[in-house]
């Protein structure tokens, strides 16, 4: 890795390390009953992992397939295993991606670190008839009958934690069953790395249930906040101001009341935020717009095609 420091080359062994394990069977992986569709990444945070755990789920759930998700939980307080049905449950306990893909889904979404206890859980007490695996590409102590990957051509030039983004270099999708393509061409890039089949994903912003505000303070806690600014500006909304948290942000008083002072000395006719980070935010923060996304899948009954017959469901 040229130019990377002690710490990044450090980081890039003990990934080829781990890989060569999972590879020569050194390393156990366990196998559920019920098949595992694993959706993840290479980078952090940021591609749209769970829009399409969303969209997937929708998609499974129209053909009539019980399914849970398996989620980790990143950030939550708890570490207890937990189950989100309705979306309705404490954030910090759930985790606010959990509580997102729940109240979307209406389906279980149980959060524990082991996967594979969770996955039994959800077999014996949802009956499941498939699990839906939450950023898993990297999580390969769980078997999975199969690895869909969200890739973007930044993923092809990246480089490896902590110099860049990757947690994995590209040439892991050599495992990867299809790839989808989040941003426009047609990947052409990756036949370098995988001979899986290339799907398109578009992540979508939705039209509001009511008016956005015409100049809003913009606000988010997200890996990538310029994701979020990029879709106002699809939207066509330019915001009074902006404020980027950290990822996964836990909302306090103290940060609406920084918020509505922005707002104040801003001009600001109300709040705009994404759907994760409104899971977050404590009521009170009025008048409140949230931007919903939705992963756009073309070739969707191709590959949902793929997954089944992958899945034996």
């Amino acid at each position: 890795m040229i130019g990377a420091g002690p710490a990044a080359r450090i980081f890039e062994a003990l990934v080829a390390a781990r890989d060569r394990a999972y590879r020569r069977g050194w390393l156990g992986v366990a196998r559920l009953p019920a098949p595992v569709l694993s959706v993840g990444n290479l980078s952090v945070g940021g591609s749209g992992k769970t829009p399409a755990v969303i969209a997937l789920g929708q998609a499974l759930q129209r053909e009539g397939l019980r399914l849970d998700v398996l989620s980790r939980g990143y950030r939550r307080a708890s570490r207890k295993l937990e189950i989100a049905t309705t979306g309705r449950e404490d954030v910090d306990t759930v985790g606010d991606e959990p509580r997102l893909i729940a109240a979307r889904l209406q389906a279980p979404v149980l959060v524990h670190p082991d996967r594979f206890r969770a996955g039994l859980e959800g077999e014996r007490r949802f009956q499941s008839q498939l699990h839906l695996l939450d950023d898993g590409f990297q999580h390969r102590q769980l078997a999975r009958a199969f690895d869909l990957v969200l890739v973007s051509p930044a993923d092809l030039e990246d480089r490896l934690l902590p110099a860049g983004r990757l947690r994995e270099l590209p040439a892991a999708l050599a495992r990867a069953h299809a790839i989808l393509w989040t941003v426009d061409g047609d990947g052409a890039g990756l036949a370098r790395f995988t001979a899986a089949p290339v799907f398109a994903g578009r992540k979508c912003p939705l039209p509001p249930p009511g008016a956005w505000p015409r100049r809003p303070l913009a606000f988010c806690g997200i890996a990538r906040p310029e994701s979020f600014w990029a879709t106002l500006a699809e939207l066509g909304i330019a915001p009074a101001a902006r404020i980027a948290f950290g990822d996964h942000h836990r909302y306090s008083r103290h940060d609406l009341a920084r918020l509505r002072r922005t707002a104040a000395t801003a001009g600001a006719d109300g709040f705009l935020t994404t759907a994760k980070d409104a899971m977050r935010l404590p009521a009170g923060l009025e008048p409140l717009a949230v931007a919903e996304i939705e992963m756009r899948i073309p070739a969707l009954p191709a590959l949902m095609a793929r997954i089944r017959e992958a899945c034996g469901v």
